[in-house]
C-alpha cells in the first residue's frame, strides 16, 4: 500500500508539473453549404425588346460553398470556395477570335463558375506584445490585412479574375459579436472574351478598396437568431487594356458595390440543443455596377437585386 501511494503521489506531481500546450487555433471553423439566389444578372446579357430597348437576362443560380475561419495567437485567416451553377439563360459557350470555327459558340445548358478569396490579417497589438493599437469603447485590434481572390467562368466572357489585396483591418469595439473594417490597396488582372483582339486580357489600375464585415447576435428575439453579412466597394479602377483599338470593348469602370445580408438561425440550437452544427438561413444581395461595369442603354447586366436562401453544415 505504501508503495502504490508513493507511486500515486509521483504521478500527482508529474502531472501537476507537466506544461499544458494551448491548441494553436483559439477558433476554428469549417462550413459546406448550398444556397439559391433568384434572379441574378450578367454585364453584357441582355434581351432586345420589340420597341428596341435593352433589358437584363435573368436567371437563378445554384451555389455550392465551402469556407474554413480560423482565428491564432497572432491573427485570422478565412478562405472560401463558391461552385456557381447558373441556369440555361445564360449559356456556357465562348467567343472565339475572328474566323475560327464556331464563334460564337454556346451550350444549351447553363455556364458553371469558380469563385475563391483568402483573407488574413496579423494584429498589430499581438505582434507588439502591446495595447497600443487599441481605443476602449472604439476600437479592439488593427491588424494588417492581405489577401486575394481567383475565379474562372466558361461563359462568353471567359473571366479569369486574379487580384490581390493589402491594407489594414480595423475591428471595431462592439458589445457583441464582431465588426471589421479592411481599407486595401487592390490590384485586379481579369480577361475579356469579348474583346476582338488576340489578346484578351486586362491588368487594371492599383485602386483603394473598402470591405465591411459584420456579425451580429439578435438576442431580444429569443431565438438563435443572427444577422451576417458584408459590403465591398472598389473604386474605379480604369479600362483595363493600352491599347486604343481595345477602348471599345474595355469602357472605364465605375465604382463597384457589392452588398450581402442574411438572417441566420442556428437550427441545431434550436431543434437539438446543439449550437453551431447546422444552420439555415435567408438573404438578399444588391450588387451596383457588376465588376465594375457601368449600364448604359444598349449595355445591360450590372445591377442585380437577387434573394437568396440556403443551409449550411459546420463539419469542424
Amino acid at each position: 500500500m505504501a508503495c502504490g501511494a508513493q507511486a500515486a503521489d509521483v504521478a500527482t506531481v508529474k502531472t501537476e508539473a507537466a506544461p499544458v500546450e494551448a491548441p494553436f487555433f483559439l477558433f476554428a471553423d469549417t462550413q459546406v453549404g448550398y444556397r439559391y439566389q433568384f434572379p441574378t444578372v450578367s454585364p453584357g446579357v441582355q434581351i432586345q425588346r420589340g420597341d428596341g430597348s435593352f433589358v437584363s437576362r435573368e436567371a437563378p443560380k445554384q451555389i455550392l460553398n465551402i469556407s474554413h475561419a480560423d482565428a491564432w495567437a497572432y491573427g485570422t485567416n478565412f478562405f472560401s470556395l463558391d461552385i456557381l451553377k447558373s441556369g440555361s439563360q445564360f449559356p456556357a459557350g465562348t467567343t472565339n477570335p475572328p474566323g475560327t470555327i464556331g464563334n460564337p459558340f454556346f451550350q444549351d445548358y447553363g455556364n458553371t463558375e469558380a469563385y475563391g478569396l483568402y483573407r488574413g490579417t496579423l494584429s498589430l497589438n499581438a505582434l507588439t506584445n502591446t495595447k497600443a493599437f487599441a481605443i476602449p469603447g472604439l476600437v479592439k485590434d488593427v491588424s494588417l490585412a492581405f489577401g486575394f481572390d481567383a475565379n474562372s467562368q466558361n461563359d462568353a466572357f471567359g473571366s479569369k479574375k486574379r487580384d490581390v489585396v493589402g491594407g489594414l483591418n480595423f475591428a471595431f469595439d462592439v458589445p457583441a459579436g464582431f465588426l471589421n473594417l479592411s481599407v486595401h490597396a487592390y490590384k485586379e488582372w481579369n480577361r475579356n472574351g469579348f474583346n476582338v483582339q488576340p489578346d484578351r486580357d486586362q491588368s487594371f489600375d492599383v485602386v483603394p478598396e473598402f470591405e465591411l464585415v459584420y456579425n451580429f447576435p439578435l438576442t431580444f428575439t429569443g431565438l438563435p437568431l443572427s444577422v451576417t453579412g458584408f459590403n465591398n466597394i472598389v473604386l474605379p479602377k480604369g479600362r483595363g487594356v493600352q491599347n486604343v483599338a481595345d477602348f471599345a470593348f474595355n469602357p472605364k469602370r465605375g465604382l463597384e458595390f457589392l452588398s450581402r445580408t442574411n438572417l441566420v438561425l442556428d437550427l441545431g440550437k434550436l431543434v437539438y440543443d446543439q449550437p453551431n452544427k447546422v444552420d439555415v438561413f435567408i438573404g438578399f444581395q444588391y450588387w451596383l455596377n457588376k465588376f465594375g461595369n457601368v449600364e448604359t442603354a444598349t449595355f445591360k447586366g450590372t445591377e442585380e437585386k437577387s434573394f437568396l436562401a440556403g443551409f449550411a453544415f459546420h463539419v469542424f
